[in-house]
């Protein structure tokens, strides 16, 4: 008769363990780059095609790690910090301020295969919370040096 309350039990020292919450207090949702809807996101060969248009550039925002910045980036990319650390999405915001709300703004990242990227996704959430109304991000698979690099896409080195 007691094993049928010892789940019950577990979870309430468990619900104890936990630290306190201010009421109404929620855990925040995990944001990552598979959050991010499919109309959003732009193809390699989209963004080179682009790239090698007389159309209006894109603003290019990596939002990743410095060091894989300035080992290889995409021709025309800015470095704005990376997306999951406080000081990238400020550096991010100062950037992108100096943008049109509606100009193209193509994010990337390329650290880690897409599924596991922690910098895309609040990056972006930033930006449309800002009001940028025109922001895409650029859907590497793999990592920038699969993706973009070993495909002999356009990039400069700082």
């Amino acid at each position: 008769m007691l094993s049928r309350f010892v789940p019950v039990l577990i979870f309430f020292a468990v619900l104890a363990a936990l630290p306190p919450r201010a009421a109404g207090q929620f855990a925040p949702t995990p944001i990552s780059a598979t959050t991010i809807p499919a109309a959003h996101l732009m193809q390699a060969p989209e963004l080179v095609r682009l790239l090698n248009s007389s159309e209006p550039q894109p603003l290019i925002l990596q939002v990743g790690s410095h060091i894989f910045f300035a080992e290889a980036h995409i021709r025309g990319a800015q470095f704005a910090g990376p997306g999951s650390q406080p000081a990238g999405i400020e550096l991010l915001e100062k950037m992108a301020a100096l943008s049109s709300k509606g100009r193209l703004i193509v994010l990337y990242c390329g650290c880690c295969p897409w599924n596991r990227c922690p910098n895309v996704g609040p990056a972006f959430k930033r930006l449309h919370e800002l009001g940028f109304t025109n922001v895409k991000v650029l859907y590497l698979a793999n990592n920038f040096g699969d993706d973009w690099v070993a495909k002999g896409y356009p990039t400069d080195q700082k």
